[in-house]
């Protein structure tokens, strides 16, 4: 494998203390700047936000992939979990599948609840059977997935720009054995 990098060259490294311009023998070029690049403007987004149609259509495509998806009717084996967030991830990973939005959404809060109460630092499977408790969240699942409205879920989306970090990636099963011969 050849390098794109000469390694023979001379490289001179320069940390940030030496690049200030106090030392006379580092000499530090910007290059030219003209008056118009350094009177720019940060008044537009760097990214525009989705339109509600756009948002509202997403939203839809999202519930009817969530409809599709199978609750497991057998459970394999008793999860040890400290938190409900923790519990979720071990759900997602053992049966290979995405949970909801408002699931995800949900746990969080109960970990939340938790806050300031005499047993926060006690993990919760010494608290909630991990049978019950995930009998808890595949009942709150079915209920996301088979009830809830894509206009509800596209209005919470317009609200919280960072609602994304609680949609779980969605890889269709063929697609993920087809990655995995690769």
């Amino acid at each position: 494998m050849k390098r794109a990098f000469q390694w023979n060259e001379h490289v001179d490294v320069l940390s940030s203390d030496e690049s200030s311009s106090s030392n006379p023998e580092v000499e530090v070029d910007n290059g030219p700047v003209d008056k118009q690049s350094m009177d720019m403007t940060i008044d537009q987004p760097a990214c525009q936000e989705p339109s509600e149609d756009v948002v509202i259509r997403r939203a839809e495509m999202y519930q009817e992939y969530m409809k599709q998806i199978p609750i497991p009717a057998l459970r394999g084996s008793v999860i040890p979990f400290d938190t409900w967030m923790g519990l979720a991830r071990s759900i997602k990973h053992l049966y290979e599948q995405p949970l909801h939005y408002l699931t995800n959404v949900l746990v969080k809060q109960w970990d939340q609840l938790r806050v300031g109460t005499e047993d926060e630092n006690k993990s919760l499977d010494t608290i909630i059977h991990p049978i019950k408790a995930e009998a808890s969240i595949w009942l709150m699942e079915e209920v996301h997935r088979q009830t809830t409205s894509p206009h509800h879920i596209a209005k919470l989306w317009l609200t919280d720009p960072m609602h994304y970090a609680f949609v779980d990636s969605i890889i269709p099963t063929n697609v993920k054995d087809a990655l995995q011969v690769l």
